[in-house]
């Protein structure tokens, strides 16, 4: 279904409270059809699917069901706009629906890229009638944002505590009690593997006490973070992963008080087989009440993709996945019955490709800092992308040039082609526009302007982060300003070709095979830029007239 200049409303059902709340999508809130990704899906259309649900860079995820809906939010860092939302009806086919966070504060630190800062770990909960998202900020402390419509506008950042290396905080409202769970960065705060439990006003919005610390993890559970807080059956449960991002292994806590002391147990680990790192996710429970769990597994330059695993209860501790060895903890499985079988239910993915309907990105695009207004276009019943030529000022490479427009790797194995246009407006060098692949080590294709002549470039640069200049690989002459660009990307290492054609049909090898590199603590990233040189004349832009994911 495509939705045009109308609006369309959904019913959503409270959990707790059996309240109905009409939330109204608009066409800028909802992506355009069930998108089917060509390059990876998870459900076989036979009632059962396979791990990864999501082969993309959902770091940290958390997910929350209202009455049949389930909602994720994600780790997005430092790019814009953050905290992605994600709908599914069955926990295996997901849509990117809105993001929460518009610009990140303070406005003026997060203008350049902040690689490895920004938006760490948040936990999405719904609480009479509204929709809450916390997370912490590594070096500002916890904010919260809030809305009652999850398509719509989200408030305003709300600084909730304040404090260096507070980081992967939770919310629980109890009766008249709230509470927040938070883990520690050891960088910023000088201690790590600890939880500690706050008090919060009803509201939501400030933290009452100094907090108490809950569990050590030092002994057993080195590196604990990530804790999510859950009241059942009269015990607080905090699941927290523990043992490292690549190597570690996923603990629940239990108390029957809130502050403990609290017994743990290992309910996750990789076990026999080949899933490294099996934790740090959600728990959730269909309509009928079985329970589930999302998790990460660090897939390296692809980033931290994302697992479902079954759920069930034992003695009053949850067992994750199945214990294949008989040891009393589980382990990921690769593919199983989905939690809800429902053939009416599309199958779709979060969108890949984009034909830049109204001259708009679609929503899994996103800027590599704080975005701007003067980047783009965007002027309705246009049919393109324009891209200006921004000046990158006297940055040597692309690592803290903020209008990079990126998007997560969707697949192991894949193939991107845009097609470009681009303008100088001037007889002026040193204005590009192409197709990239980013990380703290880069390369891509470009159309590029000088000697009066139009060019294709492949370039690379090899250690961007520490202020390395990029280098030609190859250029070749065109006969034109417009030019489509490919990469073909390949497993296990995401090594990338890219190629051109000026014909649409025929394409031509260019430049030398790149190994993509990952960011901090993100993936590698695909997507496309337009750029001057500095003290180059401005004007110029470049029209993207499509972006296109194939196998």
């Amino acid at each position: 279904m495509i939705f045009k200049n109308k609006y369309t409303y959904i019913l959503v059902l409270g959990l707790s409270f059996g309240a109905c709340t009409l939330v109204k999508k608009t066409e800028s809130q909802v992506q355009e059809g069930n998108y089917t990704s060509q390059v990876w899906q998870s459900d076989r259309g036979d009632g059962t699917y396979t791990n990864p649900i999501l082969y993309a860079d959902y770091s940290d995820p958390d997910v929350i069901r209202v009455g049949k809906d389930y909602y994720m939010t994600a780790s997005s860092f430092n790019c814009i706009p953050g905290l992605p939302i994600l709908h599914s009806k069955d926990l295996v086919n997901w849509q990117i629906v809105n993001y929460a966070l518009e610009q990140q504060i303070p406005e003026a630190v997060f203008n350049i890229p902040q690689h490895s800062k920004g938006v760490w770990a948040p936990a999405i909960r719904y609480h009479k009638g509204e929709f809450y998202i916390y997370w912490g900020d590594p070096d500002f402390g916890v904010y919260m944002v809030k809305t009652k419509n999850i398509y719509g506008k989200w408030s305003a950042p709300v600084l909730v505590m304040a404090g260096k290396g507070i980081i992967d905080p939770c919310p629980l409202w109890e009766g008249e009690n709230t509470y927040l769970v938070h883990a520690w960065a050891g960088s910023r705060a000088g201690i790590n593997s600890v939880l500690t439990i706050n008090k919060m006003n009803p509201e939501g919005t400030k933290v009452l006490d100094e907090g108490q610390n809950v569990f050590d993890g030092h002994d057993h559970h080195h590196t604990m973070e990530g804790p999510k807080l859950y009241k059942k059956d009269g015990y607080y449960y905090i699941f927290a992963p523990a043992g490292g991002v690549e190597t570690g292994w996923q603990v629940a806590m239990r108390s029957k008080n809130i502050y403990g002391p609290y017994e743990d147990k290992i309910v996750l680990e990789q076990g026999s087989t080949k899933i490294n790192g099996p934790h740090q996710g959600a728990w959730v429970t269909t309509p009928d009440n079985n329970s589930w769990f999302l998790h990460f597994q660090d897939q390296g330059v692809y980033g931290r993709v994302l697992h479902l695993q079954p759920m069930q209860w034992k003695d009053n501790w949850p067992l994750i996945g199945k214990d294949f060895d008989g040891n009393d903890v589980g382990e990921p499985i690769l593919s199983g019955v989905k939690p809800v079988n429902d053939n009416s239910l599309p199958i779709m993915h979060p969108v890949e490709s984009d034909e830049f309907s109204n001259g708009k990105p679609s929503l899994q695009w996103q800027w590599y800092a704080n975005s701007s207004v003067k980047w783009s276009a965007q002027i309705p019943g246009t049919d393109y992308l324009r891209l200006f030529t921004i000046s990158q000022k006297e940055e040597p490479n692309l690592w803290n040039v903020p209008n990079l427009l990126l998007q997560k790797l969707p697949a192991p194995n894949f193939t991107a082609t845009t097609k470009v246009k681009l303008t100088t407006e001037w007889d002026t060098p040193g204005k590009k526009a192409g197709l990239l692949l980013m990380g703290k080590s880069y390369a891509y294709a470009a159309i590029a302007y000088h000697d009066g002549k139009y060019w294709v470039q492949q370039i690379s640069c090899i250690n961007a982060n520490e202020g390395t200049l990029e280098k030609i690989i190859e250029e070749k002459p065109l006969v034109s300003n417009e030019v489509q660009l490919r990469m073909k990307i390949s497993a296990p290492n995401a090594a990338c070709r890219f190629s051109y054609s000026e014909n649409g049909i025929d394409f031509i090898f260019i430049g030398q095979e790149a190994i993509a590199e990952k960011d901090l603590w993100i993936s590698a990233k695909i997507g496309v830029f337009a750029i001057s040189q500095p003290n180059v004349r401005m004007g110029g832009y470049a029209d993207f007239d499509w972006f296109r994911i194939t196998k």
